[in-house]
């Protein structure tokens, strides 16, 4: 238990003895004690008033006093009007700190096969081009949520779904087609990913040119030059053959996609995210059209007299919902159809998130009630984790302008500036050891700069100010539990095991601390519950902060008294793997040595 609820619990057994009245502790939960006034924890009282029949400062009073008397963890209490500010312990701050010392899943809890299964679905990238700064943080963010979820008990099942199909693909098929001159990953020397989106951008500048070109020739509209495009209408019949199963078509997609499918796959491996299960539109498009003509059957959904398939949501506020096409083509909402059935036939789901940018928060409002419409149980529940985007200070990125910030590039940026940053720190490292601990840093001070920020804002990324070793960074973290590493193999003869039994009483301090490092599993429970990543964040940043101001006040490995001294270096421990697991949620490593 928290101190939070041995305190909680502790006031209203008060008030059951002293007043015989039963009030919940939720009501009497206390909170940090303002700084003016002596104290850890306050409990407000005026919730009781009507069961104690006294004035605020007399039942204040008479809380404290049976406290004091019958829990353990408090020592002494002051009552201010109707504010009871309790002092915890030392006894009480010693023993929290050998019960966390002695747990190594500390803030971990364990699933088993009855607790919820929570399906996250992230990445979601097109087989047209790289993945970019806005993939990376969708990537950093569901990656990040579904280790909070697991870490709080449940069992998650990490998925992807490719947009493997479409007129944005052909476009780059089309391209390479005319102007690829048989071009692959190894003849290039690139990355298949990225050979794939020169030729989406050559698809978009010669279709630029071809429109300026019948403007100026024939006097057309933009609008106007744009439909009588040859470029786009060879297009569009490539995704017409796609569509009916051309095998010319079909193998050149499958060889394209192939290429695309390893640079994922390496963008992946070197962010430090994977998945579970991976699904493809191309799969499931299909199954979407066969549910949306089954609700049509079953009275859910409506033909108009063009062939369309549409859903009726005003019942719901909303309005009428295209589902299929005139020619009976599927549109995104109804292949997010069929891969929730293919879902939910694969896995038992209790809970579907879905991390998408706050651009879709129509589409999944719709997606929900369709969902529920045609009886997936868990439809009008799932969630949308709908995130802010992220821009740079010279504005939005567009893919078909080539301007966006690719993820390969940024991440090699990172850790070449990482490097060049801590040349220095790294001199008496190996080369092989500083480039990985380059490596740490580099992609630490990416993963924690993108995860610290509330997930619902829209975010402005700086890399030079992600990359600072003082602040609130992933590097001044990484440094702090570097810090205390190279501590403890300093401490010659240090027994951990010996000095969790001969604790000392920890001063005002140590007792800060301890409780910092006590906040820990509720700071995973309230991430889990509110799909932030960035309370974890800024929690580590501030266990970090308040480890350097204690190593900054009190000798450690200079105090001659072993007690003491190992008691801190206990201290010191656990605060490190703490920062640790903290950080792991996050996907960030730890380096040894900095």
């Amino acid at each position: 238990m928290t101190i939070e609820n041995i305190l909680a619990r502790g006031a209203a057994d008060a008030v059951k003895a002293l007043y015989g009245a039963d009030v919940d502790e939720a009501a009497l939960r206390p909170s940090a004690t303002k700084k003016e006034f002596e104290g850890d924890m306050t409990v407000v009282v005026f919730p009781v008033l009507k069961k104690s029949r006294k004035s605020p400062e007399a039942t204040a009073n008479e809380i404290g006093e049976w406290m004091v008397a019958n829990v353990q963890a408090v020592e002494k209490y002051n009552a201010v009007k109707g504010f009871l500010n309790l002092s915890v312990s030392k006894r009480y701050w010693a023993d929290l700190l050998a019960s966390i010392a002695s747990d190594e899943d500390f803030g971990f809890k364990k699933a088993d096969e009855k607790s919820p299964l929570v399906m996250v679905e992230y990445s979601s990238p097109n087989t047209n081009k790289p993945l970019h700064l806005g993939h990376v943080r969708n990537n950093l963010l569901g990656y990040s949520l579904a280790t909070i979820l697991a870490a709080d008990g449940n069992r998650v099942v990490k998925t992807n779904i490719v947009n493997d199909r479409g007129i944005h693909i052909c476009k780059s098929m089309l391209a390479w087609k005319k102007w690829g001159d048989g071009a692959t990953p190894e003849s290039t020397g690139k990355k298949g990913d990225h050979l794939i989106g020169d030729f989406y951008v050559a698809f978009d500048k010669h279709f630029k040119d071809e429109v300026k070109s019948l403007m100026e020739e024939k006097g057309l509209s933009e609008e106007e030059a744009k439909e009588q495009s040859q470029l786009m209408a060879e297009a569009r019949e490539m995704l017409r053959k796609w569509e009916q199963g051309d095998e010319e078509v079909r193998k050149l997609w499958e060889m394209m996609n192939s290429w695309v499918y390893a640079g994922f796959d390496e963008t992946y491996r070197r962010l430090g995210v994977d998945f579970d299960k991976i699904y493809y539109e191309s799969d499931t498009y299909l199954e979407g059209k066969d549910l949306v003509l089954k609700g049509l059957e079953e009275g859910k959904m409506y033909r108009k007299e063009d062939g369309s398939v549409w859903a009726d949501l005003t019942n719901e506020g909303l309005d009428h919902k295209l589902l299929l096409r005139t020619d009976g083509t599927s549109v995104y909402m109804t292949q997010d159809i069929g891969t929730a059935k293919l879902r939910y036939q694969d896995y038992p789901i209790d809970r579907m998130i879905y991390v998408v940018g706050n651009e879709q928060n129509y589409h999944f409002q719709v997606l929900s009630l369709l969902l529920d419409r045609l009886g997936f149980k868990w439809g009008k529940d799932l969630t949308h984790f709908s995130y802010g985007m992220v821009e740079l200070p010279e504005g939005k990125m567009k893919s078909r302008e080539g301007t966006v910030v690719d993820a390969d590039d940024l991440i090699d940026t990172m850790v070449a500036s990482a490097a060049e940053m801590s040349a220095e720190r790294f001199s008496d490292m190996p080369a092989e050891e500083a480039a990985d601990v380059a490596r740490m840093v580099g992609l630490g001070a990416l993963k924690y700069f993108l995860l610290k920020v509330d997930p619902r804002k829209n975010m402005l990324f700086n890399p030079k100010e992600s990359i600072d070793f003082n602040g609130n960074t992933g590097p001044f973290i990484q440094y702090t539990y570097a810090r205390i590493r190279s501590l403890l193999r300093k401490a010659e003869g240090f027994d951990a095991a010996a000095a969790l039994v001969a604790l000392t009483e920890p001063n005002e301090k140590e007792a800060v601390l301890i409780r910092k490092i006590d906040d820990f599993r509720n700071v995973v429970e309230d991430a889990a519950a509110n799909c932030s990543p960035a309370l974890v964040a800024n929690y580590a940043y501030d266990l970090a902060k308040e480890y350097n101001q204690f190593y900054h006040d009190y000798s450690i490995l200079r105090e001659e008294n072993k007690q003491v001294r190992d008691s801190r270096l206990v201290l010191s421990l656990v605060t490190a793997r703490t920062l640790k697991a903290a950080m792991s949620l996050l996907g960030i490593e730890m380096p040894e040595r900095m």
